[in-house]
């Protein structure tokens, strides 16, 4: 049975996606014989090239994808070069559970909290430094440009670059590469960059294409930071699909296949820049420069660290005040007075989304680990592990609903589903961020599993258990940290999904991400703090448990306790 693991994983993520982007293509072509399009012609293009703002909101979200990115990997790569096997460096891995655990969503209001013009940052400069004394009339938040929305987005990216770098690192034996730059007479942080970053990147390649696809199609980040006249693509075209004429889902169709192909655009002009790059850091290796350069390079890469790190925690704690806050006019610092009275009157509502969100969470991770499993432990039996740094292997196509946009297939995906006459339910929405859920799943357990030292099984075996027996009562022992990491970074990525949800549930399987999401339009920050701290507090529910457990089962085992 195991054998049939891989099959079936890809059978169920390539089928759905495939199946999505053929009947998102369909009907951008005027063919869907439910709405009446029983001809095929470009009457749905006519129509979206005539949506006015169209081409900006296209600029945007091409811009945000590629800056996003961009930023996001320089930072990570400054802060290894820099801060690798110091404090800073031990501190920082600490705290990438946590910053990963915190949902988008909720990531994205804390920073508008701190950035808008009546929010934290402008209250703790006024009226000292700046003379406001009422709130600036200034554009922050969902500027035309989108540059908060790439602030928000960065936030968020770093860590998980960050995690998927420092993942990948043990099969560079970066010390070792480090010493030999070192004795020829390198500073640390040049030669980190010069003998481990070239050869990490091809390793970390697949997550950084999937940033690209993620911040160039994005939906609950921009509908919170992003612009608004005109909005993003993928904001346009969840909104032409809720339209109550339906007649405009032809043209949601069509802006759905042409979100896809401003992130294939985005991911051709990066891989013409990694060409370029590649160019570029040869010549710089090549001409030699031991020292020069080094001191604000290393300077740069402890500070963008710590910068982000400290805007995603401050934000949080910002959600946190104002979902206690009592009267607090503007330039106060501080709230005058504190109250619990936007929890009491939210908890009733909260009860449901809540129980919704942590039975579609489970769910789709408990499915997503026992796959994983089963994945992996085919792979050490029958010894066909993929060739590293290959971008596609026999698994490869797991990570397409990380480089596909969701828009673009999951549109298509619930035009299949009402042809099949699926109702909108909690089956439905698990399934769809199962389509999510296991990437990642797989991703953070596939290291650790692959490289479980065999003579534990071959003890085993030795002792007559049968290969079965090992598996359970040796091999999941020995990886229940790790394990228990997958099962959280799982959650997190289930509670953190928004667009899956809305789609596959029409509205009708709400969460805290949806709610939460929604009352963004509303404006009303109280309520928004209480909503997005109880989002951003859940994951760490799943992160807590995945570090304590371990240590409470293994008190007497330290060998087996692992590092979450």
């Amino acid at each position: 049975m195991l054998r049939l693991a891989p099959v079936l994983i890809v059978t169920l993520l390539v089928g759905p996606i495939l199946a999505g982007l053929a009947m998102a293509v369909l009907p951008a072509f005027g063919y869907l014989p439910a709405l009446g399009g029983d001809t095929l012609g470009l009457a749905p293009w006519r129509q979206l090239v005539a949506q006015p703002g169209l081409w900006r909101s296209v600029a945007v979200s091409f811009t945000s994808g590629l800056v996003t990115t961009a930023v996001s990997l320089v930072v990570v790569l400054l802060f290894l070069a820099s801060a690798t096997g110091s404090r800073l460096d031990h501190w920082i891995r600490r705290l990438v559970s946590p910053l990963l655990s915190i949902p988008h969503a909720a990531a994205a209001f804390g920073l508008a909290f701190l950035i808008a013009p009546s929010g934290l940052v402008a209250r703790l400069v006024s009226p000292g430094l700046t003379g406001w004394e009422r709130p600036p009339d200034l554009l922050i938040v969902q500027d035309p440009w989108g540059l908060s929305l790439m602030a928000g987005l960065i936030i968020k990216e770093i860590p998980f670059l960050l995690l998927m770098s420092l993942a990948a690192l043990p099969q560079l034996d970066p010390e070792r590469r480090v010493a030999i730059a070192r004795s020829l007479g390198y500073r640390p942080t040049i030669a980190w960059l010069k003998v481990v970053a070239p050869a990490l990147y091809p390793l970390i390649r697949l997550p950084v294409y999937a940033v690209i696809a993620y911040a160039t199609s994005v939906v609950d980040v921009a509908l919170i930071l992003g612009p608004t006249l005109p909005p993003t693509l993928s904001v346009s075209i969840l909104t032409w699909f809720n339209d109550p004429d339906l007649s405009r889902r032809f043209m949601a169709s069509a802006g759905a296949v042409l979100q896809l192909g401003v992130t294939a655009a985005a991911l051709a002009t990066w891989w013409c820049l990694e060409c370029l790059a590649t160019r570029l850091i040869r010549h710089w290796i090549d001409r030699g420069g031991r020292r020069h350069g080094e001191k604000p390079l290393h300077l740069a890469g402890k500070g963008l660290i710590l910068l982000a790190s400290l805007i995603a925690f401050i934000g949080i704690a910002g959600l946190a005040l104002y979902s206690v806050a009592g009267f607090w006019r503007f330039p106060d610092a501080l709230p005058q007075s504190v109250t619990t009275t936007h929890w009491v009157r939210a908890l009733p509502s909260l009860a449901g989304p809540a129980s919704s969100t942590a039975i579609i969470a489970i769910a789709s991770t408990l499915i997503a680990v026992v796959l994983a499993l089963a994945a992996l432990e085919n792979e050490q039996r029958t010894g066909r592990q993929p060739a590293q740094g290959r971008l596609l292997s026999a698994l490869g196509l797991l990570y397409l609903p990380l480089i596909v946009p969701q828009i673009a297939f999951l549109f298509g995906l619930v035009v299949v589903m009402e042809s099949l006459g699926t109702r909108p339910q909690h089956g439905l929405v698990i399934f769809g961020h199962l389509l999510f859920v296991l990437p990642y799943v797989f991703l953070s357990l596939s290291e650790a599993y692959r490289r479980f030292d065999p003579r534990w099984t071959r003890l085993a075996l030795t002792l007559g258990a049968s290969r079965n027996a090992a598996f359970w009562r040796v091999r999941l022992p020995l990886l229940l940290a790790p394990m228990l990491t997958a099962c959280a970074v799982g959650l997190a990525v289930s509670i953190g999904q928004y667009l899956p949800t809305q789609l596959l549930g029409a509205g009708r399987v709400p969460t805290v991400t949806t709610e939460a999401v929604a009352l963004a339009s509303g404006g009303n920050r109280r309520a928004i703090g209480v909503w997005a701290l109880v989002q951003a507090s859940l994951p760490l529910v799943g992160f807590t448990i995945a570090i304590g457990l371990p240590r409470l089962l293994w008190s007497n085992r330290r060998g087996m306790r692992g590092t979450p």
